[in-house]
């Protein structure tokens, strides 16, 4: 009896594998959507949408699960996992067109949801003037040791400089707002010329419009405009780039036995209504951190790192910022070197499924592991 030889494929190469098979060259692009497959989750479908939609996913071969009591009538709403090939899907997408119910809309995300993501990851360098940061407390609170150290992760290949006057570390204190100003002032003065965006790292609407008015860009709101409600006005006056991280409580609480019932679901959703809020204040630049270590164990961080690619439904860009954080559990809090090397691990994956910035402390060595990737 004739003993198979058979092997798993990785889907991102199925062109050159067709090719090797001596698969019809003029073919193999339309060919290749048939062997990537996606679920994707719909959520609040009326029961006129999702029995249409189920219906059409079986026209095509495709599979539609929902809750089992649609087909009673039993409820008035239900979520939907719609799983097929992206070939499967886009023929779906184009039969909802004709579709009634605003399906049609449905359609438009869909075909969103199946194109490709061609993305080269960004490096944002971490400069903390503070002296309590949890990695580089007091090492830049000096401007001059400060400045220096921007332009040494400038040379070092970092695209954006994010600069925090304020520890938000877990069980860390709030600081004055004239201090933040101050720590800040002769730092930005000199940084007038530099070719790169400068972020910068803070929770206050003062602060950031100080910030604003003094050559810095973008906002990286760790609170996600929560702890100052005027912060939302403020970056949309200046018409500026905001970073909507996502966190549950304050630093003097959020490590406090942070309790989810679905970690990924409940941040994406968060995510959505903090997005939806800044557009509707006129805010279109917007970056979105899923905030590792903000209110998260250590199983709810690593549960986001592996399903990072969920949040890209949310068509912005991605930011994580895993840098030296404790859910890496290096004891010695002074061993950057360690600390640095597990960052790195953790942080090639993410480069592999496209995400769009990653926040490090150590930019040149995150370079260099980007250099190799691409």
């Amino acid at each position: 009896m004739k003993d198979f030889k058979i092997k798993t494929l990785a889907t991102t190469k199925i062109e050159a594998e067709l090719e090797k098979i001596g698969f019809d060259s003029t073919y193999k692009a339309v060919a290749r959507d048939k062997y990537f497959y996606k679920n994707i989750k719909i959520f609040d479908l009326t029961n006129a949408q999702v029995n249409i939609l189920k219906q059409t996913a079986l026209t095509v071969g495709a599979d539609c699960a929902t809750h089992r009591e649609v087909i009673t009538g039993n409820i008035q709403k239900s979520d939907a996992i719609l799983g097929g090939s992206y070939s499967q899907i886009s023929k779906i997408a184009e039969k909802l067109k004709l579709q009634p119910f605003s399906l049609g809309s449905l359609s438009n995300k869909l075909i969103e949801e199946i194109q490709p993501r061609k993305v080269k990851t960004k490096l944002v360098g971490i400069v903390n003037v503070t002296p309590d940061s949890f990695s580089d407390g007091g090492m830049y609170l000096e401007p001059n040791k400060a400045i220096k150290h921007i332009m040494q992760l400038i040379d070092d290949g970092a695209n954006i400089i994010d600069i925090g006057a304020e520890s938000t570390r877990p069980y860390s204190e709030e600081t004055n707002l004239d201090e933040q100003i101050k720590r800040l002032k002769p730092i930005l003065s000199e940084l007038k010329d530099i070719n790169i965006p400068i972020s910068l790292d803070t929770r206050s609407s003062e602060v950031a419009d100080f910030a604003l008015n003094n050559g810095v860009s973008i906002i990286n709101d760790v609170s996600g405009m929560e702890y100052d409600s005027k912060m939302i006005d403020v970056v949309s006056k200046y018409n500026a780039e905001i970073v909507i991280q996502h966190s549950k409580g304050t630093p003097q609480n959020m490590q406090n036995n942070p309790q989810y019932n679905d970690v990924v679901e409940e941040v994406y959703q968060k995510l959505l209504d903090k997005i939806e809020s800044a557009k509707s204040k006129g805010i279109s630049k917007i970056i979105v951190d899923i905030g590792i270590g903000f209110g998260k164990s250590k199983e709810d961080n690593f549960e986001l790192l592996n399903r990072i690619d969920e949040f890209y439904s949310l068509n912005y860009p991605i930011m994580v910022g895993l840098s030296r954080k404790s859910f890496l559990e290096i004891s010695d809090s002074n061993d950057n070197n360690l600390k640095d090397s597990l960052s790195l691990a953790i942080s090639y994956p993410l480069i592999q499924k496209g995400v769009d910035y990653l926040r490090v402390h150590n930019v040149k060595l995150h370079k260099q592991l980007l250099n190799l990737a691409n």
